[in-house]
């Protein structure tokens, strides 16, 4: 009889859900609303699995009952205390079957590395750094999320901060003058200096995704204050993915770095800065670019709960697959 194995990526903005067989064969996908039970309670985090999953059990021809494994990465998991809490929003899906439950941000490790071990670091509207030990056991994290608090750096958000930190520096003289300034004040429709960094302060103008795009651009213009931005950035992302190393006492293995968000797309001196910083501590260290559906590793984590190490063998042909029967 073949067995089948599910797995769930729940985010801020949707929820999937794959169902693969025991060879790594995607036979069934479906999706459903946000899943970050922060925002939207823990009674529409069940609603939303509710959904995803009932497509992806349609779509294969099962039922919940058939499920061997199942593994889900849920945004929003974020501390070992919340487990009780989120494993209640799962029980009334009726699932029988070994499952694991982590942070969304770890699912990148599952899908990119080759054995189910190593590191992601997400870069996107914000960050996060994820760690897993060649135990498939021991995890190393950041507290995710805390960004100026914490130290932790570096999202779209935060780029376009440090980026904003330098078009100051100009209007008061404690830096030179930089091609962000004329990009901002066209972005912003500010009329002057004076008048972007006046409405920023009281709230006149207002920061979007447009603007660390234009970061990009302006790097890509070779003005120093933009690169120096980037380098930054690119040095903050690896410096956390260096702090996952030492818990996890990984500096002289050949550990394998994923990087996950659209950021990574949008200058090569954000990514060589990280890798610089990384293998500054962990010479043999590999980097990853994975940009597949994230959910691809959560069904691998559902492989995983009968297969073990095992389960990474199937991980091409999942991803082979998946890429045959997703909606995005």
């Amino acid at each position: 009889m073949t067995r089948y194995f599910l797995g769930v990526d729940a985010g801020g903005t949707k929820t999937h859900a794959l169902v693969v067989n025991e060879s790594g064969e995607a036979v069934g996908f479906g999706r459903g609303g946000r899943g970050n039970w922060e925002g939207i309670g823990l009674d529409g985090l069940t609603q939303a699995l509710k959904t995803a999953i009932a497509g992806a059990l349609e779509t294969a021809s099962i039922n919940v009952k058939q499920i061997s494994g199942a593994g889900m990465g849920l945004a929003g998991y974020d501390w070992p205390s919340q487990r009780g809490m989120i494993l209640g929003a799962i029980q009334p899906l009726g699932l029988e079957c070994p499952l694991e439950i982590v942070n969304d941000a770890t699912l990148g490790i599952f899908a990119g590395t080759s054995a189910g071990w190593g590191i992601s670091v997400v870069s996107g509207t914000g960050c996060n750094c994820r760690g897993r030990g060649k135990d498939l056991k021991s995890e190393g994290r950041m507290v995710g999320g805390g960004s100026h608090w914490s130290g932790e750096y570096a999202g779209g958000g935060d780029i376009v901060a440090r980026a904003m930190q330098a078009v100051t520096f100009e209007w008061n003289k404690r830096g030179p003058a930089t091609a962000l300034s004329p990009a901002f004040l066209e972005l912003s429709g500010a009329r002057s200096l004076d008048d972007l960094v006046e409405g920023v302060y009281v709230g006149r103008y207002e920061f979007d995704a447009r603007y660390v795009f234009k970061v990009f651009e302006v790097a890509a213009q070779d003005d120093p204050e933009a690169l120096t931005v980037l380098r930054w950035a690119g040095r903050e992302l690896g410096e956390m993915a260096c702090g996952i190393i030492r818990q996890l006492g990984l500096e002289n293995d050949p550990v394998e770095v994923v990087l996950i968000g659209s950021l990574y797309n949008g200058h090569p001196l954000m990514t060589e800065s990280l890798k610089e910083t990384v293998r500054a501590l962990a010479p043999a260290a590999q980097f990853i670019r994975f940009d597949a559906p994230p959910v691809i590793g959560a069904a691998l984590l559902g492989l995983e709960q009968a297969f073990g190490a095992d389960a990474y063998r199937q991980r091409e042909k999942v991803i082979e697959t998946t890429s045959k029967i997703i909606v995005s």
